[in-house]
C-alpha cells in the first residue's frame, strides 16, 4: 500500500520506534520528525519538527516499560499535536498499560485503566487503536472511538502447518477461555483449561487441568506475559498431566524481572510473541520467537484514515 501525500503523518516516541518504522514501511510513508528527550531534572521534553496542521496524525506508542516515561511521552506529544492544529490525533497504543486494574476488586482500589483513558482523551486523542486489551470493557472507558485489534490470528498463523490434529490449545486460567477458544477455532483444535488460584499479584498456584491433554502436544495461549510465573508453572503442570511438547504464545511480552530466565529453564519448547513490545537483545533467547503486527496495524491505520471499516480485518 502507498498513501504518500494523502494527508497522513505517522510519529513515534521512544517506546517502540522499530515497530513504528515497520508500520511506516508498510504504509509507504516516512516516520514523522520529532525528538523526545529529557531535561536535566528528568522531565520529558518534546519537539515536533514538521507541520501537522490539518493532518491526520497517528502516534505509535505502546505504554510498555518504562511505563510512566512512555505514557508521559504519549500525553506530551499529543498535547503538542493538538496545539499545532492537527486535524485528527489517533493514539496507536499496541500495548495498553495500566489495564490490569480495570475494576474495583477491594475497598479503596483505583481503576487505572479508566484513569489512563481520561488522560489520553484530555491530552487530545480523537481516536484510539490498540491490540488485545487486557479487559475488553476498557473500550467503554473512552468517549471517543476505540478500534480493538486481535493478536490471536497472527499467533495462530505461526502454528499453521506446525500443529497436528492431536494438539490441544490450553487457557492458563478461566479468564482466558474465550481467547483460547478463538485461537483453537482458527486451527480447528480442541481446548483445555488450567484451573488455578492466585493468592496475590504476580504469584500463581496451578491446581488442575480440565480437558484431555495426555499424550498430546499443547499450546498455551495468553495475552500478557509479565514475570512468566503463571505460564512456566502451567507448562510444568501440563507435563505432569502427560502432555508431550509444550508451546506457548502471547501478544504482549513484557518479560519483567525473572521472566526470561524462567522461560529458558521451563518445559516450554518454543514461545511465540509479537512485537507490540520491543525486546532487548538479552531477552531474545532461542526459545523466544517474534512475529510482527506491523501489517495489521498498517492496514487498520489506512482504513481509519480513509474512513473505511476496520471490522473488515476480522472477516
Amino acid at each position: 500500500m502507498n498513501i504518500t501525500g494523502s494527508g497522513i503523518k505517522v510519529f513515534s516516541g521512544n517506546a517502540n520506534k522499530t515497530l513504528a518504522e515497520k508500520i511506516c514501511k508498510e504504509l509507504g510513508v516516512p516516520l514523522g520528525d520529532c525528538e523526545v528527550g529529557t531535561f536535566s531534572d528528568g522531565e520529558i521534553s518534546a519537539n515536533i519538527n514538521e507541520t501537522v496542521r490539518g493532518y491526520d496524525v497517528f502516534l505509535i506508542q505502546p505504554t510498555c516499560p518504562p511505563v510512566n516515561n512512555n505514557l508521559m511521552e504519549t500525553l506530551i506529544l499529543m498535547d503538542g499535536f493538538k496545539r499545532a492544529s492537527a486535524g485528527r490525533i489517533n493514539a496507536v497504543i499496541p500495548y495498553y498499560g495500566y489495564a490490569r486494574q480495570d475494576r474495583k476488586t477491594k475497598a479503596r482500589e483505583p481503576i487505572t485503566a479508566k484513569l489512563i483513558a481520561d488522560l489520553l482523551t484530555t491530552a487530545g486523542a480523537d481516536r484510539v487503536l490498540s491490540m488485545d486489551l487486557h479487559a475488553g470493557q476498557i473500550q467503554g472507558y473512552f468517549n471517543i472511538p476505540v478500534d480493538h485489534l486481535l493478536g490471536v490470528p497472527i499467533l495462530a498463523d505461526y502454528f499453521r502447518g506446525v500443529v497436528n490434529r492431536e494438539t490441544v490449545v490450553v487457557s492458563p486460567d478461566l479468564g482466558g477461555v474465550t481467547r483460547a477458544r478463538n485461537f483453537a477455532n482458527l486451527l480447528d483444535l480442541p481446548i483445555a483449561i488450567i484451573e488455578k488460584r492466585r493468592p496475590k499479584a504476580n504469584v500463581s498456584e496451578v491446581m488442575n487441568v480440565i480437558g484431555d491433554i495426555e499424550g498430546k502436544d499443547v499450546i498455551i495461549v495468553d495475552d500478557i506475559i509479565d514475570t512468566a510465573g503463571t505460564i512456566t508453572k502451567a507448562a510444568k503442570v501440563l507435563k505432569n498431566f502427560g502432555a508431550l511438547d509444550v508451546y506457548a504464545c502471547a501478544t504482549h511480552p513484557i518479560l519483567s524481572g525473572p521472566a526470561v530466565e524462567r522461560i529458558e529453564n521451563s518445559e516450554i519448547e518454543k514461545f511465540i510473541v509479537t512485537d507490540t513490545v520491543p525486546l532487548s537483545e538479552e531477552k531474545l533467547i532461542d526459545k523466544i520467537e517474534v512475529v510482527s503486527v506491523a501489517s495489521i496495524f498498517a492496514e487498520a491505520i489506512m482504513r481509519i484514515h480513509k474512513n473505511e471499516s476496520v471490522s473488515k480485518l476480522f472477516d
